[in-house]
């Protein structure tokens, strides 16, 4: 293991490792692994390994390969955190947590709660009062259980139940919820009890009745009642010369940008390392968190509020991308691993895919006196990964170019999550849309947190806003046109707020670094996601969960285990110790290694076109120079020529000619009459 990178991903022995060492330190004593992944290198340790790999001179030693772990001790039920040594193969501390502290969900843990919840005779007999015909059965989403009370600490699933044909396998569940909801306990197995689902705009709910069969609202193409299209000719990307990136293992070169693809359990893809030119840009960027609150007002929807990162995992659910389908043109796939419950690791097949796209002008002037023209198009590199969490995919990619610029685009799609309401007569409620047939689905949210982690030409920042406001009205500025700036530097670690209306732009600069033409230090700045934050109230246990969602911007100052907007453990949380905690330090954050953090999101009141697969919704975040250099860093793009692109040229059809295209037509005779 001595030749890994300290941003590599976790490998398969690494996995294999932590399982020997833990089990050796536990002998006699059966666990039962929730997690083993890496450990971020602690960030002073790793710099200089970094800055010497940057300026190509000897590397030193490679800082200690951490690894972490989350498990379960089947003797006590006792939840214990590990930190491992991988170089010494030894342990730095296991810990048990507290009572009531829930870790992350894991994919053996959700398979056997559905098998459980289907097999369990309290659900068997729910399902017999259905009456459901042949060729009908019930299966069942596990959710998180959310929280909803102080005292519980213990380790419950909600299964959302569904109807659904057996005789196909994409067969539209969604569209046949049932009015039925087990709640299992995760440690003992046990039913917690049977909740009924409320079935009308009151929250009175009803034991189960005999199913009143309606037709399912479809989504794969072979069940729809209506046609494909069949004027969709192919459109083929190609790149008959490779492509312009190269990898080596985990590191990507590609123009003028260098960095490092990343993945664990948690974030799925993470971005280390970002240079341009050979100057530091970003140390780390990652999605860190996101949460999905419902607003149906109704119980047990309260208790409906994912924390899709920490809840879960995207790395746990990322998709196996295919060739043709999840991307196009030349595709570099990267590889992650996880374990299973019993310590072994497990290849992640295809779960990042890479790829440049040409996403229009980069710029353009003609000279009009001459008519000679400078254009260039716009070429980007690409990753993106695709996560599937239960019945919602999200699309992340992250989107280099030329002009030094970094866009995280979020793209939101899959199936709403979908609720059973009595609907025949023409009934509706405030909170939510009819969608189908005794379905409906809620208002709800999804809020993001994406963490920048800068490195603008070294590694001490500083952070400011910038807004755009009108001069006075002096003897300065006598016909009141005049505008300016205002900086507001955030000198301590604290939230702020966006503003349209003053145009406010976050900026993170360098002080040691003053660019020769501006006189101003070089700097990045955050094009924000104007969003909504959190809807609902300041009261709810749900907002005390996720206030990173309710300001969009917050400044730390950097620590090694702040990774996390909502903290490290958000399952059944009852109050988040995130970022909302840490700027309560009040730290100095001029000219310190500071961490900024965006909360951004969708505010999703589904329409009837989002049903039953959503069409896909979009909302970016961008960085971009400013300041950084000294002129357009594109320039040097060669133009944009037919040579190069080999466009084609659509053929008119053979019968075009008229009489408007010659010289006695219609048009000559427009032109006469104007003249």
């Amino acid at each position: 293991m001595g030749n890994l990178h300290p941003f590599d991903p976790v490998r398969p022995e690494e996995i294999q490792l932590a399982a020997r060492i833990l089990e050796a330190a536990f002998p006699g004593v059966k666990l039962r692994y929730n997690r083993l992944d890496i450990q971020e290198p602690i960030k002073k340790d790793v710099i200089p390994y970094i800055e010497a790999e940057r300026l190509r001179k000897p590397l030193p030693a490679r800082p200690a390969r951490l690894l972490y772990s989350y498990f379960h001790r089947l003797d006590t039920g006792a939840c214990c955190k590990a930190l491992l040594n991988a170089d010494t193969k030894s342990i730095i501390y296991v810990k048990e947590l507290p009572a009531g502290v829930q870790p992350p969900m894991d994919v053996d843990e959700l398979a056997g709660i559905e098998e459980l919840c289907n097999k369990h005779p309290a659900v068997q007999a729910e399902i017999e009062k259905l009456k459901l015909p042949p060729g009908m059965s019930v299966c069942n989403d596990p959710w998180m259980y959310g929280s909803d009370s102080p005292n519980e600490t213990r380790r419950l699933f909600q299964c959302f139940m569904y109807m659904v044909a057996v005789d196909h396998p994409e067969n539209n569940h969604y569209s046949l919820p049932c009015k039925f909801c087990p709640v299992f306990d995760g440690h003992t197995r046990e039913l917690v009890r049977m909740d009924y689902l409320p079935g009308g705009a009151d929250a009175q709910s009803t034991e189960t009745q005999p199913w009143k069969p309606v037709k399912t609202v479809q989504y794969a193409h072979d069940l729809l009642d209506e046609p494909l299209r069949n004027d969709l000719k192919p459109y083929i990307v190609q790149q008959p010369e490779g492509p312009s990136f190269s990898v080596d293992g985990n590191s990507v070169y590609w123009q003028k940008w260098r960095f490092r693809v990343g993945f664990n359990s948690r974030e799925g893809l993470v971005i280390h390392n970002v240079t341009y030119d050979n100057r530091n840009v970003f140390y780390r960027l990652s999605v860190s968190e996101m949460t999905v609150p419902y607003g149906d007002p109704r119980a047990p929807y309260h208790r409906k509020q994912a924390f899709d990162v920490g809840d879960v995992g995207f790395g746990l659910n990322a998709n196996q991308l295919t060739l043709g389908c999840d991307c196009l043109g030349h595709i570099k796939y990267f590889d992650g691993h996880r374990c299973d419950s019993k310590g072994n690791p497990v290849l992640l097949k295809n779960v990042v895919c890479m790829h440049e796209q040409d996403n229009g002008l980069q710029y353009k002037h003609t000279n009009y006196r001459t008519g000679s023209a400078s254009v260039s198009r716009n070429r980007q590199l690409v990753l993106q990964a695709i996560y599937t969490v239960a019945n919602y995919e999200y699309i992340f990619a992250y989107i280099f170019d030329q002009a030094a610029n970094v866009e995280l685009e979020v793209r939101a799609t899959g199936i709403l999550s979908t609720v059973p309401f009595d609907n025949e007569n023409g009934e509706t409620v405030p909170w939510g849309t009819n969608v189908g047939p005794g379905v409906m689905a809620p208002f709800h949210q999804h809020m993001f947190s994406v963490r920048i982690d800068p490195a603008i030409d070294g590694h001490k920042n500083t952070i400011y806003y910038e807004d755009s406001v009108p001069l006075p009205e002096d003897e300065k500025n006598p016909y009141l046109v005049g505008y300016t700036t205002e900086q507001t530097v955030i000198s301590n670690s604290r939230a702020a707020d966006t503003d349209i209306n003053r145009n406010r732009v976050f900026k993170i600069r360098n002080d040691n670094n003053i660019n020769p033409i501006t006189y101003k230090p070089v700097a990045y700045k955050l094009h924000a996601a104007p969003s909504q934050m959190l809807v609902m109230s300041k009261n709810a246990m749900g907002y005390k969960r996720a206030e990173f969602a309710s300001r969009p911007i917050w400044v730390t100052k950097y620590q090694d285990d702040e990774l996390f907007a909502a903290g490290e453990f958000t399952n059944q949380s009852k109050q988040a110790h995130g970022v909302e905690t840490w700027v309560q330090r009040n730290d100095n954050t001029v000219n310190e290694d500071v961490v900024l953090w965006h909360s951004f999101g969708l505010t999703h009141n589904p329409r009837i076109e989002d049903f039953p697969v959503m069409p896909m919704e979009r909302i970016s975040v961008m960085l971009r120079p400013d300041g950084f250099f000294t002129k357009n860093p594109a320039l040097d793009v060669p133009s944009s020529t037919q040579a190069f692109n080999k466009s084609t040229l659509h053929a008119e059809p053979s019968n075009s000619s008229s009489c408007c295209s010659s010289s006695g037509g219609t048009k000559a005779k427009l032109y006469k009459r104007i003249d």
